[in-house]
């Protein structure tokens, strides 16, 4: 089939589409239906594949000025005849869209389908939308999202992202990126506590952020956790998060030497399963405590919060890196000591990639996964307080007994 046919054909179904969508919610004011968003989206096309971009802008152009032509009747009709009615543009920007994306058909067909079902998404949840916005949404909410949201796409591109500093030990983009994640976890925490409850959200929360960042998993559940309704249900998340770990690791093993994982299944295993008996004790705790009351949402995370979690990394990486700087040389343990301070991944793939014996590369990988629990047990203390540290750090330490008793055992 002629590659021209197909991408008219996607033009022709992005305009059907917003244009049935549209047709649904036409009314006596509507500028347009189905019938004009098809054709918007054929006249974009053919625009495109006739004259090239110029003839694109003058399609969308002329677009717009009979969009802005028909708004201004439909505006002086209501007011001659003293109606209260609020037009918005939503139509008209919808229409324009409809011929920039006809257009884009001709060049790149999947992303213009792709945006037209988005596109025709949004339009459909016009009312859960505003419900969600107007009734449901916060003002904290909102503000934390636009604080998130300035700190990913704003802030983080603006910052190196090279090795700097002493031993050149920190790296100003991936400590930020410990402040978005640290940001992003609690405001999974967030959604799930309104969704669910804090008995059943944290706990789901802590072991999906788990497979993000457990420490910066266990950190957001400090903030928690300060909440002593939520407490319980903090702490079984953030020992759950470190099952998260465990699985990881497996993952991680796997790709790199399978023969090492294999040394590694008894110690993983039993860690594993002593994180998930300890984070079970806490979570049957806060499911037997009274139902969650009703209260104000309050904030989805706390910037200040992230802030301290991320220069504690940095000072953590500043030493991991002193100690490879002057250890490294003496031999592998010190460096995957050193390394499982900020990453107990980084430490097991460096490990296990070396040409070492299984029997060999497990002390380093268990060593790196307990100094990465002496991080945990420090953002946990940074985080929640001592009535959160004194609940999560005896499971830390039960966990890496665990891996270490594995190691002896095997």
């Amino acid at each position: 089939m002629d590659p021209q046919i197909v991408k008219f054909a996607a033009a022709l179904g992005i305009g059907l589409l917003i244009g049935a969508e549209r047709e649904r919610r036409k009314g006596a004011r509507s500028v347009a239906g189905i019938r004009t968003f098809t054709l918007a989206a054929l006249a974009g096309a053919a625009a495109q594949s006739i004259g090239d971009a110029l003839l694109l802008t003058v399609a969308v152009a002329g677009t717009a000025l009979l969009c802005a032509v028909a708004y201004q009747r439909q505006a002086s009709a209501a007011e001659a005849a003293d109606s209260d009615d609020n037009y918005g543009l939503t139509s008209e920007i919808a229409l324009v869209l409809t011929v920039l994306l006809g257009g884009l058909c001709m060049l790149k067909p999947v992303l213009a389908a792709g945006i037209g079902v988005t596109a025709a998404i949004l339009l459909a949840a016009r009312t859960p939308l505003h419900a969600f916005v107007r009734q449901t949404l916060t003002a904290d909410e909102l503000r934390d999202a636009l604080i998130f949201a300035g700190a990913t796409l704003v802030i983080l591109p603006l910052l190196p992202d090279r090795a700097m500093g002493p031993f050149e030990a920190f790296n100003p983009a991936k400590v930020w990126i410990v402040v978005i994640l640290v940001m992003a976890i609690g405001g999974i925490g967030h959604i799930a506590v309104r969704a669910l409850g804090s008995r059943y959200g944290l706990p789901l929360a802590g072991f999906a952020g788990g497979f993000i960042s457990s420490t910066a998993t266990i950190g957001a559940m400090g903030q928690r956790a300060r909440d002593e309704q939520a407490r319980s249900a903090a702490v079984a998340g953030a020992v759950l998060s470190t099952v998260a770990t465990v699985v990881q690791m497996a993952l991680v093993l796997a790709a790199t030497s399978l023969p090492v994982l294999l040394h590694m299944a008894l110690p993983l295993a039993l860690a594993g399963a002593a994180a998930i008996a300890y984070g079970a004790i806490f979570t049957f705790d806060a499911l037997r405590r009274a139902r969650d009351e009703e209260k104000e949402p309050g904030r989805a995370f706390s910037l200040k919060g992230a802030l301290v979690f991320a220069s504690l990394l940095a000072v953590i990486l500043f030493a991991a890196a002193a100690l490879q700087h002057y250890f490294g040389a003496a031999g592998v343990l010190a460096a995957a000591a050193a390394a499982g301070f900020a990453d107990t991944h980084a430490a097991a793939i460096s490990v296990a990639s070396l040409q070492m014996e299984p029997q060999a590369a497990a002390m380093p990988i268990i060593v790196g996964f307990t100094t990465n629990s002496v991080s945990k047990a420090v953002f946990a203390w940074i985080g929640g307080g001592m009535a959160y540290a004194l609940r999560v750090i005896p499971g830390l330490v039960l966990v890496a007994g665990a891996a270490w008793v594995g190691l002896l055992l095997g």
